[in-house]
């Protein structure tokens, strides 16, 4: 079933520790049980597995649950050992599992979506489930009667789910690229604000509670780093993988964002240092260097005699370029640009190579991954996907040895 992977570690790279292969379908969701050497997996085969490791270092499935439909979304608690399963048919099931993860007992059924669900996360204080799913919808629903709380419906699919636990904001991300914030009460809810920065549509987010930021990873490639509690509306853009990205974790205790997209790319960036806002492109009807006209510019173009030009954006300070204006590629750490992107000739000439000292590490995690989460304490990651395969990480040759200090996540 599974596989004990021997490397040797390297300094700067994930070091792979196992490999888990037995799903006969994409696996959706992959949870590491804290404490445990153990993982639970939800996948499209309809299967729930829980995966214990044995004294000859091989992972096998102590619990192989069979659902109705395929899983879609996972959500587990480890203190009162629940699981909640998000399923394509739009329902969320409850399930206990014993002590010695070698049981896993139904709990009920929640009815709480028409579509399938895309996110889970349950809140022990409340005794709410909350969820997502391409019903547009986020729903809200009590955990000891089963009944429907309240929902609040989008205009596109809800794709992810992020929870503050003390103030009951919750951050439903969507298809069309937006990011809903609202406050939850016990039957209502209310819209706080929306925020809009991505061009495709938002797969992932991720809420640090402690510093209150909130980020978000999408189709564009891009991550955005929001700062909720500055009030300053301040975002930031981390651009760095060249595949949709999947999945975030931020390490509050060492200011590090791991990120992982589609193509298998892992990506550890430094928050630890201070960075600049890309800037708004300015509109122009001629370039802002040369004073050429662009191609729409009719008025220019007949008064000049001159064919109008195609226009760019630099972009370092934002201005509208034409081409031979901005024939000039650099990468730019400190605003997010991690590979090289086009910048007008005057920025081009203004950044030192001090200024393309990147800040970010880039890794091979050689599988499609489609979900990730952490155990932070341990400093171990596990990642899914598509090609059905599950992989565990030791990342603390990449994010430090300082997160084994007992820190545990919110």
């Amino acid at each position: 079933m599974a596989a004990e992977i021997h490397s040797r570690p390297q300094s700067s790279r994930p070091v792979l520790l196992s490999k888990i292969e037995g799903h006969q379908d994409a696996v959706t969701a992959a949870l590491l049980i804290p404490k445990e050497d153990g993982v639970i997996t939800a996948s499209e085969d309809r299967t729930i597995r829980v995966w214990l490791k044995r004294d000859s270092g091989q992972y096998w499935p102590s619990i192989y649950h069979t659902m109705a439909a395929p899983c879609s979304a996972m959500a587990y608690h480890h203190d009162s050992r629940r699981i909640f399963v998000g399923q394509d048919n739009g329902a969320v099931m409850e399930f206990h599992v014993s002590e010695d993860f070698n049981k896993m007992n139904f709990i009920k059924t929640y009815p709480a979506h028409q579509n399938r669900v895309s996110a889970i996360i349950f809140s022990l204080a409340t005794e709410w489930v909350i969820s997502t799913g391409h019903d547009k919808c986020v729903s809200w629903m009590c955990t000891r009667s089963g009944n429907m709380l309240g929902r609040h419906f989008l205009t596109s699919w809800a794709s992810c789910l992020q929870y503050d636990f003390d103030t009951q904001y919750a951050f439903v991300g969507d298809y069309s690229g937006q990011i809903t914030l609202l406050k939850l009460e016990q039957n209502t809810c209310s819209v706080i604000t929306t925020l809009k920065g991505h061009e495709g549509s938002v797969a992932c987010l991720w809420w640090d509670p402690i510093q209150r930021l909130l980020f978000s990873g999408a189709s564009d490639n891009s991550i955005i780093m929001w700062d909720i509690g500055g009030r300053k509306g301040r975002t930031l853009l981390l651009q760095g993988h060249h595949d949709k990205v999947q999945s975030l974790c931020y390490l509050q205790l060492t200011r590090q964002l791991v990120s992982c997209s589609s193509d298998g790319g892992i990506a550890v960036w430094n928050m630890d240092v201070s960075r600049e806002e890309a800037p708004q492109w300015l509109e122009s009807d001629s370039c802002q260097k040369c004073e050429q006209p662009f191609f729409w510019n009719i008025k220019q173009m007949w008064d000049t005699k001159t064919l109008g030009l195609r226009q760019h954006h630099c972009r370092k300070c934002g201005q509208a370029v034409c081409g031979k204006c901005s024939s000039k590629r650099s990468s730019y750490p400190v605003m997010g640009f991690e590979f090289q992107v086009r910048v007008c000739d005057s920025c081009y000439d203004s950044i030192k190579d001090e200024d393309r000292t990147s800040l970010a590490t880039f890794h091979e995690g050689k599988h499609n991954i489609s979900h990730m989460s952490m155990d932070i304490a341990r400093g171990l990651m596990v990642t899914c996907g598509t090609d059905r395969i599950v992989k565990i990480w030791d990342m603390t040759p990449v994010v430090g040895c300082s997160l084994a200090t007992g820190f545990s996540p919110h």
